[in-house]
C-alpha cells in the first residue's frame, strides 16, 4: 500500500474509533503497534514496562480518537506522539525508591594500574629501551618497523633495499638478542 493510502486507511480507522467502531481500533492496533512499541521500548529500556505503556497508549487513542486532527498532523505522528509521551510520563513516575541505598554498594575495583604496577611498567619500558640501545642500527629499524609501526617483513625488506630472507634473519637474531638481554 502506498504511503498516502496508508495515511488516509489510518485517519479513516481513527475516524471510526472516535466513532466508537472497536474493530477500527484492532485496526489501528495492527498498522501501528510494532512502531509504536518501538518507540517506547528506546524510551523505558524493558521489554514488560513498554507492553504496559502501549496498552495505556491504545486505551487513549480508544478514548481521545476525536482529538485527531488530519490537517494538523499525520495520524502515524499523533499516534507516535502520544507513545513517546506515556513513555516519557513513565519513566518521570519512577519511584526513587527504587533503588538501593548507597551504603548497600560493594566496594568498586579501581581498573587503573597500581602504583607499584606502574613502576614495574616504567621499569620494564626502561629495561627494553636499553636492550633495543644495544642493537645494531638495521635490526633495531627492523624491529621498531615491524613491532611498533605493524609493518610486513616484506615491506620492510623494501624499505631496508635487502632481500626478505635477510629482513627475517635481521629480526630472528634481534629478537633472540632481545630476549637474552632481557633475562639478563
Amino acid at each position: 500500500m502506498e504511503p498516502d493510502a496508508q495515511r488516509e486507511a489510518l485517519a479513516h480507522a481513527l475516524t471510526r474509533t472516535a466513532r466508537g467502531e472497536a474493530p477500527a481500533l484492532k485496526e489501528i492496533y495492527e498498522r501501528t503497534s510494532a512502531k509504536l512499541f518501538g518507540i517506547c521500548l528506546r524510551i523505558l529500556g524493558e521489554a514488560s514496562e513498554a507492553e504496559d505503556v502501549l496498552q495505556e497508549v491504545y486505551v487513549s487513542v480508544w478514548r481521545g480518537a476525536g482529538g485527531f486532527d488530519a490537517g494538523r498532523s499525520s495520524p502515524i505522528t499523533w499516534l507516535a506522539a502520544i507513545a513517546r509521551n506515556r513513555a516519557i510520563d513513565r519513566v518521570r513516575r519512577r519511584r526513587p525508591g527504587r533503588a538501593e541505598p548507597i551504603g548497600a554498594a560493594g566496594p568498586i575495583a579501581d581498573p587503573s594500574r597500581s602504583a607499584l604496577g606502574a613502576l614495574e611498567d616504567a621499569e620494564q619500558g626502561r629495561r627494553l629501551h636499553d636492550c633495543l640501545g644495544e642493537l645494531d642500527e638495521p635490526q633495531r629499524g627492523a624491529i621498531a618497523g615491524a613491532f611498533l609501526d605493524g609493518y610486513t617483513y616484506e615491506v620492510l625488506a623494501r624499505q631496508g633495499g635487502v632481500p626478505l630472507g635477510t629482513m627475517k634473519s635481521w629480526i630472528r637474531r634481534a629478537l633472540i638478542r632481545l630476549r637474552a638481554c632481557l633475562e639478563r
